[in-house]
């Protein structure tokens, strides 16, 4: 019995790394609400790539909740002169989208 519970936890501690480190999926959700059409996940088209967001926000703890309220309200200025118009993405899709935007780097 104590051989057994050894190894449901050193399975459990083995399946921690993979777990925490598995973005969500936020790229079908960049398609549906129409992200796509001004940013990639690897280069610049209107806006920035999403790897150029990841990286500008690398370590900023308070990043997640500067580009939910960046998606939602829209602006200019940050990335150039073209502005990004506000977006209506419901808030459980937004966490979802922000973290995967800030996994890509």
């Amino acid at each position: 019995m104590k051989h057994a519970k050894s190894l449901v936890a050193a399975a459990f501690f083995l399946a921690l790394p993979l777990c925490a480190s598995a973005a969500p999926d936020g790229e079908p959700l960049a398609a549906k609400y129409n992200c796509k059409a001004c940013h990639a996940v690897d280069h610049k088209l209107v806006g920035p790539s999403y790897k150029e967001v990841a990286k500008k926000y690398a370590g900023d703890a308070s990043a997640p909740a500067k580009l939910s309220a960046k998606i939602k309200a829209g602006g200019s200025g940050v990335w150039g002169a073209i502005p990004m118009p506000p977006n209506n993405v419901p808030d459980a899709d937004m966490k979802t989208l922000v973290d995967w935007i800030l996994a890509t780097s």
